[in-house]
């Protein structure tokens, strides 16, 4: 019996007849052309400028502001240079980004599975609300926020009570634990909880696997991580101490606060952008086939476990790609904030642009903090979609 002989994989042609060839020379000849008209742009744009005596460059981000910025994580001073003004506005941007994002997954996830209820005002109350407010521009929705905010609640020196927060035009006002050790610890465990609480499900899964009996996975990963950061706080000593706010002569001091802007634009965010995300989740529950959920309930599963256990984990591959361009609306959607006098990254460089004239270096720092943070959010979102995805053999 003759053995085969082993083909031998063609060699690369570099003649004009190869299609392989071509294509590459095709590309380069692109990217060749492109850095010619960036770089041409850039020269002409140059010139220009100079010749209407225009200043360019990013020096002046070493420069004193010379302006106060109203709502900032840390401490901000006005002789502080251009470029810690702009980490101000781009924590600002990050503080709405990330609470909205996880808002609006709560928020969409709910509504969504909500439009599958058997109770008729649930779905018709879920379907209003997708249709109300998917069907307002953005804008609008800020701007009625922000009157809410400001012209229907109290002043601040009669605020609204309920409990130890205050509710006024200024804002809400709320108690923040005095830093101790006991906290940093309880953070620490916090951390140690999170790590149980992901070996907690896998265990949980595999075991589900095996046995086909469900567990806890979404009360008991919670209790994990709450019993974790408590037994770290009563380690550390249990500090108790608050930092409450008190009604003063002309406004609330002291405690945490969070102001009119922000609360107008992370609602306005959340509740739009959930109106959308409900709508992909309803799609998503929709693909999966009808057999799924019938096969579920020959089992035996409630319609509670079939949804969580069923349903949801294989509509994840169809949910997660839209989901996140609905992450990056938000995100994106956040530069609206300027409308309402929110500092966020936008804000601040229309101060800078006023101030120093740098316009084009100001707008291409304001396009390079939006693309990272979009970037860096499909990369987040890409390695959890690839993780969410059926295994194919």
């Amino acid at each position: 019996m003759s053995t085969p002989t082993p083909s031998i994989p063609p060699k690369k042609s570099w003649s004009w007849r190869s299609q392989a060839f071509r294509g590459l020379i095709y590309q380069l000849i692109t990217v060749v052309l492109i850095v010619i008209a960036v770089l041409y742009l850039a020269n002409n744009t140059n010139t220009n400028m100079k010749a209407r005596g225009i200043q360019s460059g990013f020096d002046f981000m070493l420069g004193g502001a010379g302006f106060d910025i109203g709502e900032s994580l840390f401490a901000f001073d006005s002789a502080e240079p251009y470029w810690k003004a702009y980490l101000v506005g781009f924590v600002n941007t990050l503080r709405v980004a990330i609470v909205g994002i996880i808002l609006t997954t709560i928020l969409g996830t709910l509504i969504g599975v909500g439009r599958f209820s058997r109770n008729a005002l649930v779905r018709g109350l879920c379907l209003c609300y997708v249709e109300f407010f998917r069907n307002i521009p953005i804008l609008l929705q800020l701007l009625m926020w922000y009157l809410m905010f400001t012209e229907v609640l109290p002043d601040s020196n009669a605020p609204m009570t309920l409990g130890p927060l205050f509710l006024s035009k200024g804002g809400l006002n709320f108690p923040i634990p005095v830093w101790a050790t006991g906290h940093v610890i309880g953070a620490w465990g916090l951390l140690a909880g999170v790590v149980a609480a992901y070996f907690y499900r896998r265990y949980a899964n595999a075991s589900f696997e095996k046995t086909g009996v469900p567990k806890s996975m979404v009360l008991v990963p919670i209790g994990i991580i709450l019993f974790c950061g408590i037994l770290g706080w009563i380690l550390g000593g249990a500090p108790t101490e608050m930092n409450s706010p008190v009604q003063g002569e002309f406004a609330i001091e002291n405690g945490g606060a969070l102001t009119p802007e922000y609360m107008s634009v992370l609602l306005g965010l959340t509740i739009y952008t959930a109106a959308f995300v409900a709508e992909v989740v309803r799609g998503g529950i929709q693909s999966v086939a009808l057999g799924q959920s019938e096969a579920a309930s020959a089992l035996g599963l409630s319609r509670g476990q079939t949804m969580r256990l069923v349903m949801l984990p294989q509509a994840l591959r169809v949910i997660i790609p839209p989901v996140t361009n609905q992450y990056l609306n938000l995100t994106k959607n956040s530069s609206l904030a300027v409308a309402i006098g929110y500092p966020d990254v936008v804000s601040i460089a229309n101060t800078a642009i006023n101030q120093t004239g740098r316009a084009v270096e100001c707008i291409a720092i304001i396009m390079l903090v939006y693309l990272s943070t979009s970037l860096f959010t499909s990369i987040m979102m890409n390695w959890y979609n690839n993780r969410s995805a059926i295994q194919e053999r």
